[in-house]
């Protein structure tokens, strides 16, 4: 996950709407499946939705209440203690 497209993921949610996220990782997840994809390609699809879904889950916590820099802090810290 790269903090820069969750950033970046989290302004288009602000100018438009969450459902655009949303409605663009379901398109991606059908993609995946799709015949005589590459694994070259998955990897790709496969960052940008872990960085969508990661953008989606800071925009909720920005809607329960907590601060945009405090809910990407606790976010990414989350995301480092399951990787160590």
């Amino acid at each position: 996950m790269r903090l820069p497209i969750i950033k970046h993921t989290l302004d288009f949610i602000e100018q438009n709407d969450e459902d655009w996220v949303k409605e663009t990782t379901e398109l991606l997840e059908h993609m995946a499946e799709a015949k005589g994809i590459k694994d070259e390609e998955l990897e790709v699809m496969g960052e940008l939705l872990s960085n969508f879904y990661g953008a989606l889950e800071v925009q909720q916590a920005i809607k329960d209440g907590q601060d945009r820099k405090k809910a990407l802090n606790e976010f990414m810290e989350r995301v480092m203690g399951s990787i160590n």
